[in-house]
């Protein structure tokens, strides 16, 4: 045991290849590997295992780049939390947010995903020392019939590995619908990063928003001026991609016969691997794009002037009501008035004139010295300041704290 624990770090990776080419079986080409620098263990590495015992008691997990990308999207919401800005539904205009509360949105799911990773971690048991086909058979036959030994030795190895529990029945390998549950959190948070760079995407089309663009950086080989949002569309690309990776344990938990088939191994090998690389990289990209998000706030400005008019009408009928006006009558002069309007702007290609044919409008009179507050957009941007300090004050900041020691750094990325 001595020897084979100061040759732990001691791999020839060279003879383990050469081993696996003549033997095609990963695992015993690093037991022969290994009892090549342990000659005195050499006849017992092994003893009792199977290759499954190696495999499926490695599992890797993150959690602190998720939390990274949180940290940086919730200062950028606190920043941008009273920015008034056209609310979107059915990709039309709607009523005004503000920048931050569409961020918290974002937020949101990223720290859903942050709950669910942490509770797959938590639900995820070890292994153990259970044997060929789950029975312990080799292992109480080591001991001589010795139960508890055998179950000290699951017991130390569980512990050893970091494990809290172990799986209590298994047959050669842990349930496949463990990979299932892995693969689920990472696919969920493919489709959260995926609609936030959407988003981004979007509102760089419409030049409010922008991801980080260097200074040299080329958008288009063809048309000069372009500022492609590349990093997000890398995103958006590699995201459906690790969407679709939990097909595979799917399928592979679905066609397990009895206590295990082998055609798991090939598919879990390709399939959690680029799974856990896939999120790594997107995480990464995300935590650059959040880092450098440019917000142009006169062109935020100038959408809300095309579209507030219309959206300030209920706010014209209230006030006129209040000077004394009747309803009906001022919902009719409004309905035309907003028709004539949306006239010039869809048939003219114009602006929207509305407020100055209410200006114009004797009409309106009582209320003309009001409008200018009336049409504040602030005013219509509802309690959205107010929920993005409580939502960060009381569920975002306090989900980040066990991982503030590794908040630090940002990260740059090559084109």
């Amino acid at each position: 045991i001595q020897e084979m624990e100061a040759n732990l770090d001691n791999i020839d990776f060279q003879m383990a290849a050469e081993e696996e080419k003549k033997l095609r079986h990963d695992v015993m080409a690093h037991v022969h590997t290994f009892a090549h620098c342990c000659p005195k263990a050499a006849a017992i590495i092994h003893l009792g295992a199977t290759s499954c015992y190696v495999g499926d008691n490695t599992v890797i997990y993150f959690q602190f780049p998720l939390a990274r990308v949180i940290s940086r999207l919730a200062d950028f919401a606190e920043k941008y939390a009273d920015l008034p800005t056209l609310g979107f539904t059915h990709y039309q205009p709607a009523q005004l947010t503000t920048v931050g509360k569409r961020c918290c949105l974002w937020i949101q799911d990223l720290c859903m995903d942050l709950q669910n990773l942490e509770r797959a971690r938590d639900d995820l048991r070890f292994r153990g020392v259970k044997g060929t086909t789950g029975t312990q058979a080799s292992f109480l036959q080591l001991f001589e019939g010795d139960h508890s030994k055998v179950e000290e030795l699951d017991r130390l190895v569980t512990a050893k590995a970091g494990f809290k529990r172990a799986y209590m029945v298994t047959g050669q390998t842990y349930s496949r619908k463990v990979d299932i549950e892995v693969l689920s959190v990472l696919a969920s948070l493919g489709a959260s990063i995926h609609k936030i760079c959407t988003d981004i995407r979007l509102l760089a089309n419409l030049k409010e928003i922008e991801e980080p663009f260097e200074k040299d950086q080329i958008g288009s080989s063809a048309m000069p001026y372009k500022r492609n949002p590349m990093r997000s569309e890398r995103c958006c690309s590699l995201a459906r991609h690790l969407m679709t990776l939990v097909l595979d344990p799917l399928q592979t938990a679905s066609v397990q016969w009895f206590e295990r088939t082998l055609d798991d191994s090939a598919n879990r090998r390709v399939c959690l691997a680029e799974a856990f690389l896939t999120a790594d990289i997107i995480l990464s990209t995300l935590q650059n794009i959040s880092e450098g998000l440019v917000v142009y706030p006169k062109v935020i400005e100038r959408r809300i002037r095309q579209e507030l008019p219309f959206m300030a009408t209920e706010n014209i009928i209230m006030a006129m009501v209040k000077a004394g006006g009747n309803r009906q009558d001022c919902h009719e002069k409004i309905r035309v008035l907003s028709q004539q309007a949306a006239a010039v702007v869809k048939q003219e290609g114009g602006d929207n004139d509305f407020i100055a044919r209410v200006r114009a409008d004797p009409y309106f009179s009582p209320i003309h010295k009001q409008l200018e507050s009336l049409l504040d957009p602030s005013s219509f941007t509802g309690r959205a300041p107010q929920q993005v300090a409580k939502f960060l004050k009381e569920e975002v900041r306090p989900a980040l704290i066990p991982y503030q020691s590794k908040m630090g750094g940002k990260i740059e990325l090559a084109l």
